[in-house]
C-alpha cells in the first residue's frame, strides 16, 4: 500500500478534467505551467508536491504522485470533478491514505472531500514566502466582498460619502461643512443597521397588513398614540419658544414638562390596544402586558414631577396652586415633587400586584384544569 501526494487544484486550470499520475507527468506539468507563467504560485504548488514524495521517497516509502483539477468547472462541478478524480485513484491504486498540497484556502475547501474517501494524514498548503501578507489580505477582501450583507453594511456608505464629499465641497465651499454632513449621514445609516431599524421597516408593511386582516384594536391605538406624540411635540414646542430665558436647559425642561403628559397618554393608548388585543386572544393575557399601562402611567408621573420640580426652582414654571373653599394652598417644589413620585410609585405597585394576582388566577385554572382531566 502507498502513500497518496496529491495536488489539488479547484479552479481547474492545471490541467484536463482527470487525474494526472506520475513523478514524470508532474514533471512535465511544472515545466509547461512555469514556462506558460513563471509568476504562478501553482508552481510552487506542483513542486512542493514532488518534494513531499521525495522526502517519503528517501524514507522508504512508495509514494504515488498526482495532480487533480476541477476540469474549468466553477463551484459544484469543479468539486464533483475532483470527488471523480479521487475515486479513480482509489480504485486504480492501493492507496493506504493521503497527504493533500494545496495553495489556497479555496483549495483546502476539497479536503473533506478527499477525507471522505481515503484517509488524509496532512494538509501542506503553499504559501510564497514574499507574497504571504498579500495573499492573506487578498483572502481576506475575497471572503470579505463576498458577504453581501457585510458589503452592502461597510461598502455602501463608504462609497455614497466618496460621492458626496466632492459635491458638498463645492456647494459648501468649506471642507468642515462638507465633512460633518457626511458624517452625520453615516452616523445616521449605522444606527439605522445597528439598532435594526431596517428589519423594523422591513416587515412593518405585513405587520400592518395582518393587524387590518386580523382586526386588531391596537392598530387604532398606535394610531391615536402617535397623534398624541405629536400632540405633545406640538405643545412643548409652543411652551418652550413662548419662553423669555436664553437658557437652553431652561427651555428643554419646559418643553418635557409640558409634553411628558402627552407621551404618557400616547404610550398609555398604545399598552391599552395592545392589553385588549391580548384579552380577547385565544391564548390569554401574559403578566408583562398587564403590567405595561401601569408602568407607562408612572413613569410619565415621576418624569413629570422631577421636571416640574427643576423648572419650578428656576421660575420657568409657576408653583402649583390647589384651590380649597377655605383658600388657595400652595404647594412647594419639593411637595409636588414627592407627591407624584409617590403616586409613581403606588401605580407601579398597583400594577405589579394586578399582574401577580393574575398571574396566580391563571396558574389556578390550568391547575384545575389538569385536575379535571
Amino acid at each position: 500500500m502507498s502513500t497518496l501526494v496529491v495536488c489539488v487544484d479547484r479552479d481547474g486550470t492545471l490541467g484536463p478534467n482527470g487525474p494526472i499520475v506520475g513523478w514524470e507527468a508532474v514533471q512535465a506539468l511544472v515545466t509547461d505551467v512555469g514556462i506558460d507563467d513563471p509568476e504562478d504560485s501553482r508552481v510552487n504548488c506542483l513542486l512542493e508536491t514532488l518534494s513531499v514524495a521525495r522526502d517519503l521517497r528517501d524514507e522508504g516509502e512508495d509514494p504515488l504522485v498526482a495532480v487533480i483539477s476541477g476540469g474549468g468547472g466553477d463551484g459544484i462541478n469543479g468539486d464533483r470533478a475532483v470527488a471523480r478524480g479521487i475515486d479513480t485513484l482509489v480504485a486504480d491504486n492501493d492507496i493506504e491514505a493521503a497527504i493533500v498540497v494545496t495553495d489556497s484556502a479555496s483549495d483546502e475547501r476539497l479536503v473533506p472531500i478527499i477525507e471522505s474517501r481515503v484517509q488524509v494524514d496532512a494538509v501542506d498548503r503553499v504559501v510564497v514566502r514574499q507574497s504571504h501578507d498579500i495573499q492573506s489580505t487578498y483572502y481576506l477582501l475575497k471572503q470579505f466582498l463576498g458577504d453581501e450583507e457585510l458589503r452592502g453594511t461597510v461598502l455602501v456608505p463608504i462609497g455614497a460619502a466618496l460621492l458626496a464629499f466632492p459635491v458638498l465641497l463645492l456647494l459648501a465651499d468649506d471642507v468642515a461643512i462638507a465633512l460633518s454632513a457626511i458624517a452625520a449621514v453615516i452616523g445616521t445609516f449605522l444606527l439605522y443597521k445597528g439598532l435594526g431599524i431596517d428589519d423594523f421597516v422591513a416587515t412593518l408593511p405585513r405587520r400592518v397588513r395582518d393587524a387590518f386582516y386580523s382586526g386588531q384594536v391596537s392598530l387604532v391605538t398606535y394610531v391615536v398614540g402617535t397623534g398624541l406624540a405629536f400632540v405633545g411635540i406640538f405643545a412643548g414646542g409652543i411652551s418652550a419658544t413662548n419662553m423669555t430665558v436664553t437658557s437652553e436647559l431652561l427651555v428643554g425642561l419646559r418643553f418635557i414638562f409640558d409634553s411628558v403628559p402627552w407621551f404618557a397618554a400616547a404610550a398609555l393608548a398604545a399598552a391599552t390596544g395592545r392589553l385588549i388585543d391580548e384579552l380577547i386572544s385565544d391564548e390569554g393575557v401574559r403578566s408583562p402586558y398587564l403590567n405595561l399601562p401601569f408602568g407607562v402611567v408612572a413613569v410619565g408621573l415621576v418624569v413629570r414631577g422631577f421636571t416640574a420640580y427643576f423648572a419650578e426652582r428656576a421660575d420657568a414654571i409657576p408653583p402649583l396652586r390647589i384651590p380649597f373653599p377655605a383658600g388657595t394652598v400652595t404647594v412647594s417644589p419639593e411637595g409636588r415633587l414627592a407627591a407624584l413620585v409617590v403616586c409613581g410609585v403606588l401605580v407601579s405597585l398597583v400594577g405589579i400586584r394586578v399582574a401577580g394576582r393574575f398571574a396566580a388566577d391563571d396558574d389556578g385554572d390550568d391547575r384545575g384544569g389538569e385536575h379535571a382531566r
